[in-house]
């Protein structure tokens, strides 16, 4: 048996069609969707991810514009910035979405500045309030990278509806949302759930049972061939770089499977990169159109079907 390979590329860019389409809707309407984020400091990760993001939103016809806050050495004046700039934004009617680009400089209260933040305009799910409705089978957003996995899952044919599916991995970015959305009674999701971590006895004894396995636990090799059975769904959450001098970077980006030889088991598999990866920023893209249809309709401003 060889795996399938779940084209991470391809159904984002799908979706990304889809999306333009409902954007060119609102456009007849006068709406312009509207995303800012906030920068802080000079972190080449967090600057090349912001980079995907715009790119990406303006190539589907999304304003995105970025705040650039310097990091300083005094967390208190730093905080009262980013308060304050959270605050304008809240405020800002053509503000649809805010993203805080994490991680944070040391010293300043990710929860407390990410609480500050409209829950109306969370779209990347993570304040509290929504991460509760979450919970509750009252999302109203769904975090990016959870459900680029289901969306992976339900547009390759592989419903997790009425299968076991395990996670590996109970982060708050991915294992734990996921797990939520997948066991709720509705489309795209109904099935059995089982979170495991690095306190799990024995993860072999579950993932030799699952139907699908995600794995999200940032360490390459965490899923083995001899830890899933014949014909399993492997979708791999992982993006860890491994040190390699015959590349010219010095690394090479591998996921959290032991892809080669899964490939060789599983009936479907996403490779990385190019699978949950692409997905993340087009899941992301989603929320910001469905926030700017629900913030102009409580505006009033323009009906938006």
């Amino acid at each position: 048996m060889m795996a399938k390979i779940i084209d991470g590329k391809a159904v984002a860019e799908t979706i990304s069609n889809e999306l333009r389409t409902q954007i060119e809707k609102l456009a007849l309407r006068g709406i312009v969707p509207r995303i800012d984020v906030i920068l802080v400091g000079d972190n080449s990760a967090s600057r090349s991810y912001v980079r995907a993001k715009r790119k990406a939103g303006e190539e589907i016809g999304l304003v995105v514009k970025v705040h650039e806050i310097e990091s300083v050495s005094d967390s208190k004046s730093l905080t009262d910035s980013l308060e304050g700039l959270i605050t304008r934004l809240n405020a800002d009617i053509q503000t649809d979405g805010i993203i805080l680009q994490l991680p944070l400089p040391d010293g300043i209260s990710t929860e407390s500045l990410l609480s500050r933040i409209d829950p109306l305009k969370d779209v990347d799910g993570l304040h509290p309030e929504n991460q509760s409705r979450l919970f509750q089978g009252n999302a109203r957003f769904y975090p990016a990278t959870p459900h680029g996995v289901q969306q992976l899952l339900v547009r390759s044919g592989n419903d997790p509806g009425n299968r076991h599916v395990v996670i590996i991995g109970r982060s708050k970015l991915v294992g734990l949302p996921l797990a939520g959305m997948l066991m709720q009674k509705r489309a795209g999701a109904n099935a059995t759930v089982t979170v495991c971590h690095n306190s799990t006895v024995d993860i072999r004894s579950y993932t030799r049972l699952a139907d699908i396995v995600v794995v999200a636990a940032g360490m390459p090799n965490t899923l083995r061939a001899d830890m899933v059975r014949d014909g399993v769904v492997v979708i791999d959450v992982g993006f860890n770089r491994v040190k390699d001098d015959s590349e010219k970077r010095g690394y090479r980006i591998v996921g959290d499977v032991a892809y080669d030889e899964i490939l060789e088991k599983a009936s479907f598999i996403t490779p990385v990169p190019g699978g949950v990866g692409p997905m993340t920023v087009t899941m992301l893209l989603a929320n910001v159109v469905r926030a700017a249809q629900q913030h102009r309709r409580n505006l009033g401003l323009n009906r938006v079907d």
